[in-house]
C-alpha cells in the first residue's frame, strides 16, 4: 500500500476515535446536548481534506449513535451530516492554499453552520412527522449554535497547535490531500 494512503488511513481512524470518545463527554443544555465533537469534526476536514476529513467525522459519529442504540436511520443520518460538516470545512481550508488562518476560520462557521441547518432540519422533519415542527426546533436550536459557536473557536486554534508538530515530524506532507 502507498504510503501517503496508509497514513490517511490511520488518521481518518484516529480521528474517528477521537470524535467518539469526545462525545462522550457531553452536558444537557436547553433540551440537547453540548458537547466538542462538531470540533474534533471540523478538526478532521482540516487535517484531512474534505473526503477523508469528512468519513473520519461521520464514522466517529456513526459509531457513537449506533453504540448509544439509535436506529439504523438516524446513524445514517448522522453519518451524512457530520461528513457534510467536515467536507465543507476541509474544502474551504484546502481553498485557502497557504492562507489556513484565514480559511481555518471561514471553513469552520461553513461546516458548523451546514451541520447546523442538517441537524435542525433532521428535527423539523421528525418534528413534523410527530406533528410539532416548531417545538423540536426551537427546543434544539440553542444548544445547536453553542456548540457551533464553540467548534468555530476551538478546531482552528486546535488546527494551528498541532501543525507544527505534524510538520515538523513529516506527517503533514503524507496526509494532506
Amino acid at each position: 500500500m502507498e504510503r501517503k494512503k496508509l497514513y490517511r488511513i490511520v488518521f481518518v481512524g484516529v480521528l474517528a476515535a477521537m470524535v467518539y470518545v469526545v462525545t462522550l463527554f457531553r452536558f444537557p443544555l436547553l433540551g440537547s446536548k453540548v458537547h466538542f465533537a462538531n470540533a474534533v469534526c471540523l478538526l478532521a476536514g482540516m487535517l484531512l481534506g474534505p473526503v477523508f476529513g469528512g468519513v473520519a467525522a461521520g464514522l466517529g459519529s456513526a459509531i457513537y449513535d449506533a453504540f448509544a442504540g439509535y436506529d439504523v436511520l438516524n446513524v445514517l443520518i448522522t453519518f451524512v451530516s457530520k461528513f457534510a460538516m467536515a467536507y465543507v470545512c476541509g474544502l474551504i481550508v484546502r481553498k485557502g492554499n497557504g492562507k489556513q488562518r484565514d480559511y481555518t476560520l471561514i471553513g469552520s462557521i461553513a461546516g458548523a453552520l451546514t451541520y447546523v441547518a442538517l441537524y435542525m432540519l433532521k428535527t423539523a422533519v421528525y418534528g413534523a412527522i410527530a406533528g410539532n415542527v416548531w417545538g423540536p426546533v426551537a427546543s434544539k436550536f440553542p444548544a445547536s449554535i453553542i456548540n457551533a459557536g464553540a467548534a468555530i473557536v476551538a478546531a482552528p486554534l486546535f488546527f494551528h497547535a498541532v501543525l507544527p508538530a505534524l510538520k515538523a515530524g513529516g506527517i503533514w506532507e503524507e496526509i494532506k490531500e
